[in-house]
């Protein structure tokens, strides 16, 4: 692929080329002044003198047509704290009125297009109800994560008591907006065996690092390298969407890399690393000098012992491609699941309406009974048995047996034998660090590369994150813990550009994910390990419930399903620095939790 896809132009940010070299010790807090590591204000239209931030997102204007404006409501309509989707004729906004000031915004998240109303507005910003990613109301930037694109932002007036929103058409059809980036400045060959970053892995840690480099100004050479064959795609959609194909689950185009100077080489797998000359080796035999190195090779299957490791259809579930073998092959036959993790029980799910059978075999006694706790556990587990799905749990894998090299049967350690034409194996994973046993790159007992609060490793120029590291937690006094979740890992990618960068910001964000079944959803937000007891409000049998988990007196995480957007109110509470006890939330009474978030 090329190097540099264009040629460099006489821009502003011609300042920041050498801004690596120099490691620019520059004060964390973000330009507004606000302690927040992920956003990058600027003065926006509050009520008055309505700045139209159309011209920093989309080509610049100037026919009438191309706008739309619209009086949406009266100036009383709205209080403080408030939030409105309204129509403008050419597409909706959302109207926001916060400390006696509007503003006005796209109304769907960018990530999978929740409606923002429903969500969570807090201290300027606005949290997604369903995944917490978070937007600054007055400049529309992204703040927290998951997702990689920010909100289109609107120009408000007020005129004889009415409140007026002047857009852009485009935007108002896009809802979204990417942060403009700077561009390679160097002219390089891209046989080349250097670039001032590296980056090994592609998913949204190795994506955000790169997009993050360019939209703090890094003029010179990206290299992203990945084992994957496509661009960067959204993982957590195999699972849940087994027939998506690589183009349809696509984060970022090969156009869209190269317009910003971003190289993308793939399948491409990295063997070694020597951190005293700075190179990385590939299977291949290239190799690539680096100033800067990210490493974000993600997870790979936990390796199982059993007899029959020759015999075909069985699975991890890894590429599109996997997923794509997986739904045509179990078409009206037996599928056994291995694993009940939250991939595999997304499997077992998507399966239910095209196998002839489905049988889940798992270690624990119920599902996610670590991660969710017993009680949530069997609900859950009372979902798929009513949607045709046989579980053999507290149970193990002994052999696969094969028929002319085709699987027909799962034996299990129990000595049941089940009828299986295809087997997916999810059963947990490991970091996919192998590569790096033979550095100096300090590793823990299980793999994990130990990063300190801004993702450097313990090797000059070398930061890591995503899957594969152990990062001190705030919130748990600093304790190294591993979190591989998809938000996270952008957390980590932008933490760590941030620290290349020279601009230490340490991580504050609130850990979320998301698991969908059935049609219905999973939230979770917070870090659970370790809690001792599960208060439950609501009602598990209707699957229309909040489960807080407690560590000694205090919340230390939440989950819900069908209480949007409760889990989002509680990431905004834990996010502020509040504690919830476990009292406040004994009683049943929860309101006192939904008005304090929705301040």
């Amino acid at each position: 692929m090329g190097g540099c896809f264009s040629k460099p132009k006489p821009v502003e940010v011609k300042v920041e080329l050498s801004l690596l070299e120099k490691e620019k010790e520059v004060d964390g807090l973000s330009p507004n002044g606000k302690a927040s590591p992920f956003a990058d204000c600027r003065p926006n239209g509050a009520l008055g003198h309505g700045s139209d931030d159309d011209s920093a997102q989309l080509p610049l204007y100037h026919k009438p047509r191309d706008y739309v404006e619209a009086s949406v409501c009266h100036v009383k309509d709205l209080e403080n704290g408030q939030m409105r989707e309204v129509d403008l004729g050419s597409g909706r906004a959302l109207l926001i009125k916060e400390h006696g000031e509007f503003s006005a915004l796209g109304h769907k998240c960018p990530h999978y297009g929740a409606p923002l109303v429903k969500g969570v507005l807090s201290k300027g910003h606005v949290r997604c109800p369903w995944h917490g990613a978070c937007f600054n109301i007055a400049t529309g930037d992204i703040e927290d994560f998951p997702g990689l694109d920010s909100l289109p932002t609107f120009q408000v007036r007020v005129e004889k008591d009415r409140v007026i929103i002047r857009a852009n058409k485009q935007a108002l059809q896009s809802q979204k907006r990417s942060k403009p980036m700077a561009r390679c400045s160097a002219v390089i060959n891209s046989s080349t065996g250097f670039s001032h970053v590296v980056i090994i892995g592609s998913g949204p840690a190795g994506l955000v690092c790169a997009e993050t480099l360019r939209q703090e100004g890094f003029t010179d050479r990206i290299v992203m390298c990945t084992m994957d064959r496509h661009p960067p795609y959204d993982r957590p959609k195999l699972s849940k969407s087994l027939e998506s194909t690589a183009e349809q689950l696509r984060l970022r185009s090969t156009d869209f890399l190269q317009d910003h100077d971003i190289e993308l080489f793939t399948e491409k797998e990295a063997v070694a690393i020597d951190v005293k000359t700075r190179t990385v080796t590939f299977e291949d035999g290239l190799r690539m000098e680096y100033r800067k190195l990210f490493i974000a090779t993600g997870s790979k299957p936990k390796p199982m012992n059993y007899k029959g490791k020759d015999v075909q259809n069985v699975f991890h579930l890894r590429t599109p491609e996997d997923a794509n073998s997986i739904a045509r092959l179990a078409n009206n036959k037996n599928a056994v699941i291995v694993g009940t993790s939250f991939v595999g029980m997304e499997v077992a799910a998507a399966l239910t309406d095209k196998a002839h059978s489905v049988s889940v075999i798992g270690i624990e006694s119920v599902p996610f009974k670590k991660a969710l706790g017993e009680k949530v556990g069997k609900a859950i587990m009372k979902l798929f048995e009513a949607n045709r799905v046989k579980f053999y749990m507290l149970n193990e894998v002994s052999e696969m047996i094969g028929h002319h090299g085709q699987l027909k049967e799962v034996v299990l350690k129990s000595g049941k034998v089940l009828r299986a034409d295809i087997c997916v194996i999810s059963a947990g994973s490991v970091p996919a660090t192998d590569f790096l046993k033979q550095s100096s790159i300090h590793m823990d007992s299980r793999g994990f590369v130990t990063v300190n609060k801004v993702m450097q490793t313990n090797c000059d120029g070398v930061f890591a994150g995503g899957d594969v590291v152990v990062f001190p937690f705030p919130p748990r006094n600093n304790k190294k813990v591993n979190i591989s979740h998809w938000q996270m890992a952008h957390v980590h990618g932008r933490v760590a550009a941030l620290s290349m960068m020279g601009r230490a910001t340490e991580i504050k964000t609130v850990p979320y994910f998301w698991s969908a079944m059935f049609g219905k959803t999973i939230r979770y937000a917070g870090y659970g390990d370790g809690f001792d007891d599960v208060i439950i409000q609501g009602d598990l049998d209707e699957l229309r419930f909040v489960a807080f988990y407690t560590r000694s007196e205090e919340v230390v995480a939440v989950a819900s399903m069908n209480y949007d957007p409760i889990v989002s109110r509680v990431a905004e509470v834990l996010g502020s620095g509040k504690t919830i006890k476990k009292r406040d939330v004994e009683t049943g009474d929860i309101s006192w939790l939904i008005d304090k978030g929705s301040q």
